[in-house]
């Protein structure tokens, strides 16, 4: 790491902390399990202590600081922020100007928003956290069944993938999806025999029941 990025690293948690002091920035990327190991040893005070962004599903604020941290937000990111396009939320029971400080780490990777209740982030987890995964089912399955219908794969596949990515950047535009939606169905076409079929066989309630398993899912963790 230091040959590729050029930067410092060192294997003492106590000594990063104590290097950055209450300007610096920790984010805590490690498993929930090990989380209590990576804190301990520390020497934290509220004037002294950089805020820490844990990443950790199911670590409450509560309990991060039982753990001993004095400057501390949650943030639930996704996948997608590896690319650069990435969408998280965030709260935190930090001092005043710390938001700010979390909003311009996690924008960098996408976007971000603020939430004033910790609660919602089980939610973020359903919509935004987990929800790269049903997209990629979704993509798999348009194309599965350009296949089915006799395009090559690699075409298919792609094809299906830009949809979904020229979709996603058309539902930036302040319009409903619903608008969206009813100005690709022309009476009697094709398009409309396609969503009639996803209503007819539950497509939105599988939408809708796979974002709140996964919300109580997150809830259930953070219980642990």
């Amino acid at each position: 790491l230091e040959q590729k990025f050029s930067v410092k690293t060192t294997a003492s948690n106590s000594e990063v902390v104590k290097s950055l002091g209450s300007s610096g920035v920790v984010v805590l990327a490690v498993k929930p399990q090990v989380a209590a190991a990576a804190l301990s040893n520390l020497t934290l005070t509220p004037d002294s202590s950089p805020l820490f962004v844990s990443i950790m599903a199911g670590v409450t604020l509560a309990k991060l600081e039982e753990m001993g941290l004095k400057r501390v937000a949650r943030t639930m990111p996704n996948t997608p922020a590896l690319v650069g396009l990435g969408a998280s939320a965030f709260v935190l029971d930090a001092r005043e100007g710390d938001g700010a400080v979390v909003e311009q780490v996690m924008s960098a990777v996408g976007l971000c928003e603020k939430l004033a209740d910790e609660k919602l982030l089980d939610a973020v987890t359903g919509v935004s956290g987990s929800g790269p995964a049903y997209v990629y089912m979704m993509i798999e399955s348009m194309a599965d069944a350009g296949v089915k219908n006799g395009l090559p794969r690699d075409v298919s596949l792609r094809l299906a993938a830009q949809t979904v990515l020229g979709a996603a950047k058309m539902t930036q535009a302040d319009k409903h999806p619903a608008q969206l939606r009813n100005a690709v169905e022309s009476p009697g076409g094709t398009t409309i025999a396609g969503t009639s079929t996803l209503e007819a066989t539950g497509f939105r309630h599988s939408v809708i029941s796979a974002v709140t398993a996964a919300k109580e899912r997150a809830t259930e963790l953070g219980k642990l």
